[in-house]
């Protein structure tokens, strides 16, 4: 069903519960399933109505569907037996037992067993567990109290909790606009129109008596949306008006009803959506009757905003939404010069080896492009080197698990060629459609690293073309084929979502889109029909005759809002048009093709403005605008017949197939310059890389979030971690801690000093555009990513994945992560208040397990599962705002946050309710820490207090000031805590030192204060609490060995900032890897995230002074802050 279908029973049950149609809403809701009403559901609960609490049920769950449906109705009907056994209705007890438990032995025998045993008992209260049950009602109220729980916890269950926020009467509030616009649509309008009826459309009668035309059939309007109280919603919508004899609009079919007969159509049209309806709502001006009024078509407003021809007097009988539309300088006897922003000049030539069939380039990668071919080869060219990053032969990953007919089929003829190959939109996947049954879809993790994601017997016969699509938020794929059907498969799981039929021949291709929020897919069949479908299992909707009648491809414009369909008839004879989506009808058709193409054409549309198709041995050129051709390429000789073709993203670059075996990339002046840029990236990264033969990362992953952000300083970056990774590509990831070997004191002890990329391991991270600044940074648990979140709001998580060079999947500065997105596309947005995200305290924690994480930005505190990106739930609105999170380290459920008022919360995530309250910091909370040895919590605040407090009781147990410099005061400055390995003393990191404190007495005995330098930004032990890895505002890094706060290795900005913007960057929060103690990475101010490591040939970062090269080991907490010492006069 169509969101605008469901939002109209979301109408409709506002509309019965204001007429206090009691039952009628309750049956609606429980029919629909589109809202779980809480309220009446407790209602039936409480006064033990069972039956209707299970049938209400029934409308959104079934007792199998998971574990928390499961539960819920195990719990309803325990409840009910134990009621039962309580009034010592022994029969009525066993009749539940049997026909209500039994379901559940299944699954537990001896819960069943030990269910049926109560039976035996006087009183089940007898039974240890149940010893506690009270009366009926209190029993009832702590089951509801479980139930609500699981309900809430329920994906099924998932945005039906919620009533939508409406206006009071919506419904009758829309009836009422209806009829006003069927007003303005009358020929002679009364200033008072006596309306008494909904039935029919309301017009009022003409002078002498006569009655108007009726707005839906003036043949002048052509198809206007058929006036009535509501478009129709669908096949079972309660408003169906009888079908108009006015043909079907294309995209109409949203919003009229269809008069194609259908064995899975019951008669109405699903949605409302077509661009008719509100573009008529956006004008409704009087009919033009009258040849000087200018009445807008249902289209899309470009044609409404551009200039229109005067004197159209002769056209005035034609339908308005066709038309003929001149503009300046594209009239239709105008010759006029091709633009330069066309791709014509001949850029690259690549040599593919094996006949292109079909080429896609990247969505975000602009120079990476997808090629299958005629013996079913999968290669991905980056095309401004010329270099050929993969190269895979059609294999079939598993064929145990193929159909039977394909393994016949397959051992009788193993040719096999691609059909279609397509990236997702984000570019993390792409799919490849084979001329036998299957499909294949493939992860791809930057440069050469793609990998097996889904193997799909998809169709009997061949798979002739394969889409994403985003129904329901939901990555899909989409598929036709041979069979006569077109199919809607899961991108994450490979599941059968949807199976179409109603094409009577092999259907071509598909054609997924969306317009006003509602989902649809155009597909083609061998026979010339067009159907349209939409996500669900009603059929299709509209049923007509593409121009050609054989194998025909569709398309939309860039920005959606015009359809064209491409075809070639078996005689040869090719056509494009645009279709007029409101009437059905076919808008224009552009001239120029070859008598008899040699082959089926194929085309593209680029930049909301251009046509191209492949025909005559040329690449042919047309304005959408105009039908006349615009130009003609020949990309110097050597194209087939019918050439594949496919532009890029931006287009500026066009591929074309050659009759050698060959590609061509055709390029304007803006794909030349990006050609060069790319070439030159991989010329100087060659020539940096300490590689023989050529740099084994390729430039292009590190570069490609440069080229489409337009950002040239970061290109600078970029070159260089290509060219100091070049020669770690193939170093093994997973690396044992090395033990501190005694210092031979016969040399001089020196501090390492890493001033170049290749004195160290560093990778920056693939970027994300949208971000600015990263405010927090963190290792997942089981350390194969790293999550971040930017200060506006945003979360990024980087996950690496098992590969040749990686064999452990866990984070390494060799190998480049994928910035990962689940399927649906969505982000981890925390919610953020009035105030600017920017001017916010972020924090966030993570759960043990890496399931969750908790986060705020300034507003509410969101919970999110990591898997999904999904959004579990939100609490805690400011004022206060949360400044500071972390996890009880024996439950999950509790979380100590820190406000901006000073005070900390203890909150029980589960029950909803803040335990405690502490108060001891006079500023924000800028750090917490709990110890599960000590069983404490530690906190710290911008006020440069510390406060030890019992884990137990919540009770305040030490609390001290940090030693400031003289003549510094406490400021705003954050002052971070982080317990020890030992949980028993913890760091403290502010701007001005670094401390280790013992807890128990909250004293501080080692204590490091720079002298000269900048500030400290902030610190982190290493995963073996043996390193102490520190940030500074200048942007340099210093690692040093914990136990006495000694310096060991610096890390100076020109290692892995580029000097073009160094000055301008601040490292400003600090990670260490969960598991390799000598790897950490850093979050920046400008939004980049880097990844550290030692070289492989040092394994650790510098080496110990030695106790006689300098001052004492530690600093005593008596002694005076900024005690001199070697360490503190390197600084």
């Amino acid at each position: 069903m169509s969101s605008l279908s469901r939002e109209l029973v979301f109408l409709i049950l506002q509309f019965l519960d204001e007429e206090k149609f009691k039952e009628t809403v309750h049956k609606l809701e429980q029919e629909s399933g589109f809202f779980f009403n809480m309220k009446y559901f407790e209602d039936e609960v409480q006064n033990g109505n069972w039956e209707e609490v299970e049938k209400y049920l029934s409308g959104f769950t079934k007792v199998d569907d998971n574990r928390y449906s499961m539960k819920i109705f195990f719990e309803i009907r325990k409840q009910k037996y134990l009621e039962a056994l309580d009034k010592h209705d022994r029969s009525k007890a066993v009749d539940i037992l049997v026909k209500d438990l039994k379901v559940f032995a299944t699954f537990n025998e001896e819960l069943f067993k030990e269910i049926t045993q109560l039976l035996t008992l006087e009183n089940f209260r007898e039974n240890e567990q149940l010893s506690k049950y009270g009366d009926t009602k209190s029993a009832r109220a702590i089951m509801l109290v479980e139930l609500k729980k699981l309900i809430e916890a329920n994906p099924l269950f998932r945005d039906k909790l919620q009533f939508p926020n409406l206006k009071n009467s919506r419904l009758r509030t829309l009836i009422n606009q209806s009829l006003n616009w069927q007003h303005q649509l009358c020929k002679n309008p009364r200033p008072n129109p006596d309306i008494k009826t909904l039935f029919v459309d309301h017009s009022c009668a003409q002078p002498n008596g006569a009655r108007a035309p009726s707005p839906a059939n003036n043949p002048l309007l052509g198809s206007l949306p058929k006036a009535g109280g509501f478009p129709n919603l669908g096949a079972h919508g309660p408003f169906q008006p009888a079908p108009a004899p006015v043909p079907t609009p294309l995209a109409g079919w949203m919003s009229n009803p269809s008069t194609v007969t259908h064995p899975a159509v019951s008669g109405g049209a699903i949605g409302l959506g077509a661009p008719s309806i509100p573009a008529a709502l956006k004008h409704p001006r009087t009919p033009p009757t009258n040849p000087s009024l200018d009445y807008p078509s249902g289209e899309s407003d470009h044609v409404s905003k551009r200039a229109r021809p005067m004197g159209i007097t002769d056209e005035v009988n034609l339908p308005v939404n066709v038309l003929p539309v001149t503009f300046q300088g594209h009239g239709h006897g105008q010759p006029f010069n091709a633009p330069d922003d066309l791709p014509k000049i001949v850029a690259r030539t690549l040599n593919q080896g094996s006949s292109p069939m079909s080429m896609d380039f990247h969505p975000v990668q602009q120079i990476l492009l997808l090629v299958g071919t005629n013996v079913g080869d999968i290669g991905l060219w980056e095309v401004g080197s010329r270099e050929r990053l993969v190269l895979r032969n059609f294999k079939v990953w598993d064929l145990s698990a193929c159909s039977v007919p394909l393994q016949a089929a397959l051992v009788k003829d193993p040719g096999v060629s691609v059909n279609r190959v397509i990236w997702s939109p984000d570019g993390s996947l792409f799919g490849v459609a084979y001329s036998r049954h299957i499909v294949q879809i493939y992860s791809y993790h930057g440069n050469d690293n793609i990998q097996q994601h889904l193997e799909i017997d998809a169709h009997v016969g061949g798979v002739n073309d394969i889409a994403f699509s985003h129904p329901n938020k939901q990555l899909c794929v989409v598929t036709c084929g041979d069979d006569k059907t077109i199919k809607v498969w899961d991108a994450t799981t490979g599941a059968k979502l949807y199976s179409f039929e109603g094409h009577e021949a092999p259907v071509f291709s598909v054609c997924p889109h969306y317009k006003e929020n509602i989902q649809f897919i155009f597909s083609t069949a061998l026979d010339g029909k067009i159907k349209a479908w939409l996500y669900d299992h009603l059929g299709s909707r509209v049923d007509y005759d593409a121009p050609g009648r054989w194998c025909t491809t569709m398309a939309y414009s860039a920005d959606g809002t015009r359809l064209f369909s491409c075809g070639t008839s078996k005689d040869g004879e090719s056509f494009i048009v645009e279709w007029n989506e409101s009437e059905g009808a076919v808008k224009r058709t552009y001239q120029g093709f070859r008598k008899r193409s040699l082959g089926v054409v194929q085309f593209d549309t680029t930049k909301n403005r251009f046509l191209a198709a492949g025909d005559d041995f040329s690449i042919k050129f047309w304005d959408m605008d105009n039908v006349q051709l615009l130009t003609t390429v020949d990309a110097e000789g050597g194209l087939p017949a019918s050439p594949r073709i496919r532009f890029n993203r931006d287009g500026n670059l066009l591929a074309v197939s050659t009759s050698e075996n060959g590609i061509k990339i055709l390029a304007n002046a803006d794909g030349s310059r990006l050609l060069r840029t790319f070439e030159n990236l991989s010329y100087d990264a060659s020539r940096a890389s300490e590689a023989v033969t050529k740099p084994t990362i390729n430039p292009i992953s590190a570069a490609a979030a440069v080229t489409s952000a337009g950002l040239a300083d970061r290109g600078a970056s970029m070159v260089a971690i290509t060219g100091m990774n070049g020669d770690v590509r193939n170093l093994g990831d997973v690396k044992p801690r090395i033990t501190e070997e005694s210092n031979d004191k016969s040399k001089i002890w020196k501090l390492t000093e890493i001033n170049e990329p290749s004195q160290c391991r560093s990778l920056r991270l693939p970027e994300n555009l949208r971000v600015t600044k990263i405010s927090r940074l963190i290792y997942t648990n089981s350390g194969n990513a790293v999550l971040a979140l930017a200060s506006n709001a945003i979360h990024l998580l980087w996950k690496w994945q098992r590969s040749d060079r990686s064999t452990s999947g866990k984070a390494t500065a060799s190998v480049l992560p994928q910035l990962w997105q689940p399927s649906s596309g969505i982000l981890m947005t925390n919610d953020v208040s009035d105030t600017s995200p920017e001017e916010a305290v972020p924090c966030f924690a993570l759960s043990k397990n890496d399931s969750y994480v908790m986060s705020a930005s300034g507003g509410k505190i969101s919970l999110f599962n990591m898997m999904t990106f999904k959004t579990m739930t939100t609490f805690m609105p400011p004022p206060p705002a949360a400044t500071f999170l972390a996890f009880h380290p024996q439950d999950n459920n509790i979380i100590a946050i820190g406000m901006d008022d000073s005070t900390i919360q203890i909150y029980n995530v589960r029950v909803d309710e803040v335990k405690s309250k502490l108060k001891g910091h006079s500023k924000r909370i800028t750090g917490l820490g709990f110890s599960h040895v000590l069983n404490v919590l530690v906190s710290s605040g911008a006020d440069a207090q510390l406060c030890v407090w019992s884990s137990d009781g919540w009770e305040k147990q030490k609390t001290r000031f940090l030693q400031l410099p003289p003549g510094r005061t406490p400021g705003q400055s954050d002052t971070r805590v982080q317990f020890h390995q030992d949980q028993i003393h913890f760091l403290v990191a502010h701007e001005t030192q670094l401390a280790i404190y013992e807890t128990t007495k909250l004293e501080c005995v080692k204590q490091w204060v720079p002298r000269e330098s900048a500030p400290i930004s902030h610190a982190t032990f290493s995963c073996d609490s043996q390193l102490i890895y520190a940030s500074f505002l200048d942007a340099t890094v210093c690692v040093f060995t914990a136990a006495n706060l000694r310096l060991r290795c610096r890390i100076n900005p020109s290692a892995y900032l580029p000097s073009s913007v160094s000055s301008n960057v601040q490292p400003l929060v600090i990670a260490a890897h969960p598991q390799e103690p000598n790897q950490f990475a850093l979050g920046l101010s400008d939004g980049g995230v880097h990844v550290f490591e030692p070289l492989e040939s040092e394994g650790k970062w510098g080496v110990p002074p030695p106790v006689e090269n300098g001052s004492a080991s530690s600093v005593p907490a008596t002694s005076p802050v900024g005690a001199s010492g070697s360490d503190q006069a390197q600084r």
